[in-house]
Parts: structure tokens; C-alpha cells; sequence
């Protein structure tokens, strides 16, 4: 089940992202050597949050691709982040990704994708 899942899903996660206090007590060797790090960190997440895609069937580029596309639209009407205590916010044409990615999920289930 979905549900349960997620809750194993959840626990690994947050495994991997305690890491990052390794990370940063270790930092500061060299700036390519804290990138390396970096990089393998967010790597690691990433595939972990890929792989759980692909058990479910979800395709990974096509939602990655409606949920940038909902991103780019929190812009404001300058074509400008709208940055609210340090977190970029909804804009004036803000579209959600669940409608679009609903309709992808029903069209991959239905073989229409």
C-alpha cells in the first residue's frame, strides 16, 4: 500500500538528510572537496526520491517538468521571484501542479500516456 510505503520512505529520508550535520562538521577542507561532498548528498537524495517514483509509476521527467512549470509560475508580472522571509511565493498567475499531475496519473492508468 501507498501508505505504508511512505512511511519507509519517510524514515529513509530522514536518514539521509541527518547526514548533511556530517557534512558540514567535515566542511571546510576545500571549497572542491565540500562540493564533492555536496554533490554525492544531493545525488544520493535524488536517486532515492527517483527510485520511489519508478516503484509507483510515477514518470519522474514528465513530473518534474509540471512541477517547474508551477514553480515558474509563482513569478510575479515582472517575470521576478516574489521572496517572502526568505522563501520565493505565489504569484498573481500561480498554478498548482495536482490538476495537471492527477490528469497525467489518471492518463498513465488508463494506458492513454
Amino acid at each position: 500500500p501507498v501508505a505504508e510505503r511512505m512511511k519507509d520512505f519517510k524514515r529513509i529520508l530522514l536518514e539521509e538528510v541527518s547526514e548533511v550535520d556530517d557534512l558540514v562538521k567535515h566542511a571546510g577542507k576545500s571549497e572542491i572537496e565540500d562540493l564533492v561532498a555536496l554533490a554525492d548528498w544531493l545525488g544520493d537524495l535524488m536517486i532515492y526520491a527517483a527510485s520511489e517514483m519508478r516503484r509507483f509509476g510515477i514518470p519522474v521527467e514528465k513530473t518534474l517538468s509540471i512541477i517547474m512549470d508551477s514553480n515558474f509560475s509563482k513569478l510575479g508580472a515582472d517575470g521576478k521571484p516574489i521572496i517572502k522571509n526568505g522563501k520565493v511565493t505565489k504569484g498573481p498567475h500561480f498554478q498548482a501542479p495536482e490538476p495537471k499531475l492527477k490528469a497525467m496519473l489518471e492518463e498513465l492508468r488508463n494506458g492513454n500516456c
